[in-house]
Order: structure tokens, then sequence, then C-alpha cells
């Protein structure tokens, strides 16, 4: 129903902001990875919203960019997280690391984030797997062009290697690696696994 506001930021009280939007204050519940990015009180500020409407509450949630809208739609769809679970995890890690930790199916990184068990965290990794891709990031409001590790790992995923295993070659890459030289790199890493 609400999909975007633009207003004046009045308060902010992590993790609710107030904006106001021509005379009428609305509430809204942002992850930290957002509240990070707001100019300061009294500025104009624009958020992709998503809307709930419960038995009890009708709640409003913001977000920077795109992807962490996706991200906490599909968080909030899995049994037993709730939209302060979903916030939680998207305020402990990125959208580009909760994709690479669905990939690597690494639970310990969702343990760390405060409320989070093992059990719930196996529950994340088994029913996001394959639903946040690679390029989650880098949907709109992402800043600049694709990075080169992106386009490395698109080129060993179209060389037939699993997201799993290409993600791994990344990580063995050096960080000032051009594209040709990451995707070098990788298919040496690759070739000895």
């Amino acid at each position: 129903m609400i999909g975007r506001i633009q207003g004046t930021l009045i308060a902010v009280h992590p993790p609710r902001l107030v904006v106001d939007c021509h005379g009428v204050g609305y509430e809204i519940d942002v992850p930290m990875s957002t509240l990070y990015q707001l100019p300061g009180v009294n500025h104009t500020i624009t958020l992709l919203t998503h809307f709930q409407v419960r038995e009890d509450a009708q709640q409003l949630f913001g977000f920077a960019t795109e992807s962490e809208r996706e991200a906490f739609r599909a968080l909030i769809k899995i049994s037993g997280v709730g939209s302060r679970t979903a916030l939680a995890v998207l305020s402990g890690m990125s959208v580009n690391e909760l994709a690479q930790a669905i990939a690597l199916q690494e639970p310990g990184r969702f343990t760390q984030v405060p409320g989070i068990g093992k059990k719930t965290a196996e529950r994340l990794l088994l029913e996001l797997k394959g639903k946040l891709g690679p390029d989650l990031g880098q949907g709109a409001g992402a800043a600049g062009a694709a990075q080169p590790s992106s386009e490395i790992l698109q080129a060993l995923l179209s060389l037939g290697y699993s997201e799993k295993e290409a993600l791994l070659a990344i990580k063995q890459i050096s960080p000032d690696a051009s594209v040709s030289e990451g995707i070098r790199q990788g298919l040496k890493y690759l070739s000895k696994v």
C-alpha cells in the first residue's frame, strides 16, 4: 500500500524514525544499515517502504535500497522469523554478506545476530537457499557500477562452477586484481580443489 516515502526527517530514535510528509508524521522502523546512511534531522529523505498490517498493529518499515527491502521481504516470509528479527539480521550484516552467508551455508554468521539461535539460523539457510542471488546487493540504489568481484563471480558461474565454489574462489583472489586477472586466479584455485 505504501511503497515509498519522501519527507523531512524530524526525529531519530533507533531503530525508529519520524518522517514528516506534508504535515503527517510517519513512524518508520529501519535497519541500522539504513540509519547510518541518513542525513541529519530536518533534511529531506526518501525511503522505500514495506507496510505491514497485523491484528494488533500497523507498521511501516523503511529501507535505503531496493535490495534491503527485497531481503527483508524474503526474511519475513520464513516461518518463525518476524519483522523484528528481519530488521536485526539486516542491522547485523549487509545484504551482500547475507547473500554470501546463504550461498556458503554459514549458520555462524546468523547466530552472531542477537535473537537468532542455531535452529533459526539453519532454517534461514535452508529456506533462503537460491532465493537471494549473488547480485542482490547490486539492485536499485546500489552505488556505482558492479564491483570486479561480482563480474568475476558471474564469469565463474557461467563457466559451470557452483555458486559455493565460485564464492570460495573469490575469497582467494587478491583484492586489487583486475577482472581478467581475478578470473585467472579463481580458475587456478578451482583447478587445485
